[in-house]
């Protein structure tokens, strides 16, 4: 899902003004100042038009990746016609493919491991996941990702083994026994949780290897797979549509929505307390079209300003070594530890990241002193010098997107990476060293090997470390580490 684009405040406030003088149209009651009275009357400090914009601005931060993630879900699981739709909860969906350009609903795509994906409604009863005994030269992980975009287990090559075993995934509000035979229990903080399998493509010919690895993957009910009676259904949701334009200004109407599903951790007590005092909150209501023009103009500003700090965030991520921003980004609720601006700069920069121990994203839209990286006026190198190639368990890939819409770009080659399983197919120099040609322009037929086609316009490079190690020479820690992403440099 791409970050909304913002409609300008004046376009909102005159189609608001419209809609309030038009003849025959019923003025509901405005909901912050329905809030408001409420509050009131619960001696608590009612909130002038300064601080409605000033919780508006952090209620945008705090409930960005939880919005964005509805949006995913929405076009996964929801809506059938979304021309994204996977599969219903609790059923995984197997992608026989890498992701391509014509894959939109996710920011900065992977497209070196398949994915498998299975939406989980963790509200009746937890379910199980069983994973096959994988061979150990082949990298795999399930990532649990919950509707807080808080990363709170892992199943894999690192994590757990190439063994084959079954783990119990529960919602927030379990508290039952671990059943026999489950290796291990994760307790999501959400009611709906996301499991994404990450399979390792060798090379082009090995997806029927991967195709029988995902068969092994199974998701099922815990009573099912205790071979008992199911409980009764939890209650069916009316899930509200969603789109882009929707966001500009139903926000917090979808931010409702998810914290219905999403109780509070300690570290959220705050932030939830001030937006209750506008009216924002699990099993409210919002409906930002009914909304006074004063109080319009200040959430929108608001909202507005929320959003320059995120983009200044993301701009400003780890630490900048050789034009490559190098940062930990993603992790469980202890990680965040109530930093709403890094989890929301997280989810904008690449929503769904591995923890650092998992995998390791160095990213780079400029040169190392700073100039944008630009496929319609320069090409470019990336060389690594000898025996310096990326440190890792498992493997790297370097991914090109489009500086604009963090997608993945059509092409002649249908390249969007380049691996380290193509080295064996790729040129080296004489001294040993490897260089890559990133520009949108093919290098000549003898380089192409080593040619990462560029978009006709701004560039944005991301690694992907999997399994980075963690002795010298490693990344880790993020920023610190004894191995440096070489610059990339203008070759002409």
């Amino acid at each position: 899902m791409h970050p909304a684009r913002n409609m300008t405040l004046t376009t909102l406030i005159c189609g608001a003004i419209a809609a309030i003088v038009l003849p025959g149209c019923e003025k509901k009651a405005d909901p912050i100042a329905v809030a408001q009275v409420a509050d009131k009357k619960a001696e608590i400090p009612v909130p002038g038009i300064a601080e409605v914009k000033a919780i508006a601005e952090e209620g945008f931060v705090y409930g960005l990746p939880l919005v964005m993630n509805y949006g995913v879900m929405y076009e996964y699981v929801l809506d059938k016609n979304s021309g994204q739709w996977k599969a219903p909860f609790n059923n995984i969906y197997n992608e026989h493919r890498v992701f391509t350009y014509e894959d939109t609903a996710i920011p900065t795509p992977n497209s070196d491991t398949p994915y498998s994906l299975a939406w989980l409604d963790l509200r009746a009863e937890p379910v199980v996941i069983s994973v096959p005994a994988v061979d150990p030269k082949r990298y795999y992980s399930v990532m649990l990702n919950d509707g807080n975009t808080f990363n709170y287990g892992y199943i894999g090559s690192r994590a757990t083994g190439s063994e084959a075993g079954d783990y119990l995934i529960a919602g927030p509000r379990w508290k039952g026994d671990t059943p026999q035979g489950i290796k291990k229990v994760f307790q999501s903080t959400t009611d709906f949780s996301l499991a994404a399998f990450r399979t390792q493509l060798i090379d082009v010919n090995d997806m029927p290897k991967v195709n029988a690895v995902q068969a092994g993957y199974k998701v099922q009910p815990l009573s099912a797979y205790l071979k008992q009676p199911a409980p009764p259904a939890a209650a069916a949701v009316d899930w509200p549509k969603f789109d882009k334009d929707l966001v500009k200004t139903e926000f917090f109407d979808f931010l409702d929505l998810a914290l219905q599903f999403a109780p509070a951790g300690p570290e959220e007590e705050a932030i939830r307390a001030r937006l209750a005092s506008i009216g924002i909150g699990p099993g409210k209501k919002f409906a930002f079209k009914d909304l006074s023009l004063e109080h319009k103009a200040a959430i929108l500003l608001g909202m507005k300003e929320g959003d320059r700090k995120v983009n200044e965030k993301v701009a400003s991520l780890g630490k900048s070594i050789n034009g490559w921003h190098i940062s930990s980004l993603f992790g469980d609720r202890a990680f965040y530890n109530g930093d709403w601006l890094l989890r929301a700069a997280a989810a904008r920069a690449g929503i769904y990241g591995n923890d650092a121990v998992e995998a390791m994203y160095p990213m780079a839209k400029t040169l190392a002193d700073g100039t944008p990286l630009d496929g319609s006026k320069h090409h470019y190198t990336l060389t690594f010098a000898k025996d310096q190639l990326p440190p890792v368990n498992a493997f790297w890939s370097l991914t090109m997107y489009d500086g604009k819409t963090q997608l993945l770009i059509k092409n002649p080659l249908n390249r969007y990476l380049i691996n380290s399983p193509m080295l064996s197919g790729m040129k080296k120099n004489q001294d040993g060293s490897l260089t890559l040609y990133v520009q949108k322009d093919s290098p000549g037929k003898d380089q192409e090997a080593n040619w990462l086609p560029a978009p006709d316009g701004p560039i944005y490079l991301v690694m992907r470390l999997y399994w980075p190690k963690e002795t010298p020479p490693s990344i880790l820690p993020a920023g610190e580490g004894s191995w440096q992403p070489p610059a990339v440099v203008v070759s002409r």
